[in-house]
Parts: structure tokens; sequence; C-alpha cells
């Protein structure tokens, strides 16, 4: 799921649509047809180019214009796409699960650099760019962690690529949260989506715990987020983090698979 202005979008396991609540109200709006979506485990919105970009398990990426037309366009990624960002450049990131990688794209779907991800990190999930430039990165792994890649400035041009494509050489590991000797909550279990506040602190879905962890860059302290809600959250899923309106909405991947919106969470 993912928020831009006053809508909420949320999208569903093999539905080709996209639903759209109002924010303020949280009531269904409408619906936008994305035909071919299979199964979609990322979603993002960019406000800067008034998009929407859900990626599909199948290789591909929609781009859905929110200018009106709610025209489609589509192309083709690595390995098995699954969480999506947008990065300080307003181009938008892709965590490539199948093909270890994260894969950078501009608004119309050129490819401008890859970061191929190094000391045996694999089956990345989500990936955000700190405002450091580097990329935090889930792992859905179990035991699950979260780590700090650094980007190489340095380019390199390949012959494989488009002319003025550049290609990422580094992605080696900074820094990892989750591990025995960093937390005090025990291993995490397959974490998904990541969220960000405007600290660079760090709230993580961790499906198969049940729960959300929330990371302190200063300190690298991990804690459980004390969430409430009836019958618990079942197998976390999506996040997204408003904090013009001090919400907090989390998506359910087990049970009835509901919008949670929590109010005033600390952090």
């Amino acid at each position: 799921m993912t928020s831009l202005g006053d809508d909420v979008f949320v999208v569903r396991h093999n539905s080709q649509q996209v639903e759209v609540y109002d924010a303020e109200t949280l009531t269904l709006q409408r619906h936008i047809a994305v035909h071919g979506l299979g199964w979609s485990y990322g979603l993002v919105a960019c406000p800067n180019n008034n998009c929407l970009y859900a990626s599909d398990w199948t290789n591909n990426i929609n781009r859905v214009e929110l200018s009106g037309s709610n025209a489609v366009k589509k192309w083709s990624v690595a390995g098995h796409p699954a969480g999506l960002s947008v990065n300080i450049a307003h181009n938008l990131v892709v965590a490539c699960n199948g093909a270890n990688k994260l894969q950078e794209y501009t608004t119309h779907g050129y490819l401008v650099r890859e970061i191929c991800l190094q000391s045996g990190m694999t089956s990345p999930w989500h990936a955000i760019q700190l405002s450091t430039g580097d990329y935090v990165v889930s792992q859905n792994t179990s035991p699950g962690v979260v780590s700090v890649v650094g980007v190489d400035r340095r380019v390199i041009y390949s012959q494989w690529t488009s002319p003025g494509v550049r290609v990422g050489v580094d992605g080696q590991l900074i820094h990892s949260y989750g591990q025995p000797e960093t937390s005090d909550v025990g291993q995490m279990k397959y974490p998904t989506s990541l969220a960000m506040t405007k600290n660079d602190d760090i709230l993580v879905a961790d499906q198969d715990n049940h729960r959300i962890v929330s990371i302190n860059r200063s300190t690298g302290c991990v804690q459980e987020l004390a969430l409430s809600v009836d019958s618990g959250i079942l197998r976390p899923f999506g996040l997204c983090l408003d904090e013009l309106r001090d919400r907090l909405y989390v998506g359910e991947g087990g049970g009835q698979q509901r919008v949670l919106v929590f109010i005033g969470v600390r952090l």
C-alpha cells in the first residue's frame, strides 16, 4: 500500500485493480484497473511524477498515470520484483528478489543503474534510500535481517546497456540489524516492507513474528512497536507511514487481510 495527497492506494494479491481510499474518511472511492497485473508485492506513489507504480512477480513494473487518464505503461525488470520505493532523484527503485539486486529506473522505464548485493545478502524484498544515499534493504529470510548497503559513487558504462545508463558496481554491506547481538526482541522472520521516518529511523513488517519493529539508526536499538488491535496483527506485509497525518498503515497478509490504521504511533 501507499499514499499520495488525500488518497490511500491498496493492491491485493492476484487482483487486476488498485483500490483507492479517502485518507480522511478511509472509505473506498474508486478502483484503478491495471490489466494483466498478477501477484503484486510492491506499490508506491511518486508525487513528483504524479504516478503510481505496481510490481508484478512475473518480472514487470506497471506505471499508472494519476492525472486523470489512468494510462498504464509496463516494462520488464530483473527476476521477481517485490518491494518498490522512490529515491531522492525521484526514480523508481525495485528490489529484485530473484536476481539478488536493486534496479533503479526513471519514471519512463529507462534503467539508470543496478546495485548487485554482496557479502552473502540474499532475497531482497524492499529497499529505501537513506538521506546519506545508501540503501536500507530487508531480506525475506528466516532468520531475517535488515541491512544498510553502500552505493558506489563511481560509474562504469556497460556495452550491453543503452547509452548513458549507469551500472552500480557496489552493494557492499555497511551494517545489519536484527541479529542476536543487535536486538533485544529476538530475530526477525521473513521481514517484508519497510517505512522510514524523516530522521532515517526504520520500521519493519516482521511478517512471521506478527509484529512491527522499529530500528533507531542513531543507537542501533531494535524494538517492537506497541500496537493494539483485536486479535493482534496477522502476518503484516505492507507498510505506509504518513507522518503528516501521524498515521501508520499496516496491510495484513494473513487472517482477514485487513488494512490497519494506527494513529499517534510512538516511534
